[in-house]
């Protein structure tokens, strides 16, 4: 089976062919809205049955904003909720040869000296506790030993200097 995340090899086929006649037969009629519901749909759903003690009490579906594949980037359709605080919520589905699909759950905080960001994957609602207590702590931010040790995703609205 091939990766989907791998640029596919596509046949050049005879248009007389059961398989082109069957192509011909569905469009690439998936638009960005069906991209976009899919995608929160998909977030909530996850949501709902693996965070349920928690996540899926704060969060419903319509807190999720769903955002359409990027096909140069081959990013899959995903979606995000804001948690307020300067924190995210990220959802995907990662589509694998060996795992097949999975539910990918990323929480996206912001560092401590406030020049970026960290992502979190979460495995469970258990995992989410643990990061939550540590979170709390420090109002929200992911702290690090020192000022210049900062190993964050920088800010794309931080003000850059000269």
């Amino acid at each position: 089976m091939t990766d989907i995340l791998e640029p596919a090899v596509v046949p050049v086929l005879d248009d007389a062919s059961p398989l082109a006649r069957l192509f011909a037969m569905v469009g690439d009629a998936y638009t960005e809205a069906e991209q976009r519901d899919d995608a929160e749909v998909a977030a909530a759903h996850h949501v709902y049955n693996a965070y349920g003690a928690t996540l899926g009490l704060v969060l419903g579906g319509e807190d999720w904003a769903g955002q359409i594949s990027v096909k140069d980037n081959r990013l899959e359709a995903s979606a995000v909720a804001w948690l307020e605080g300067g924190l995210w919520l990220h959802h995907a589905l990662a589509i694998s040869e060996d795992d097949g699909a999975r539910d990918v759950l990323t929480l996206i905080a912001p560092c401590a000296c406030g020049s970026g960001y960290f992502d979190i994957q979460l495995e469970n609602e258990e995992d989410l506790l643990e990061i939550l207590t540590g979170l709390r702590r420090t109002g929200g931010r992911v702290p690090h030993p020192y000022d210049d040790d900062c190993g964050s995703v920088l800010d794309p609205h931080a003000p850059t200097q000269k």
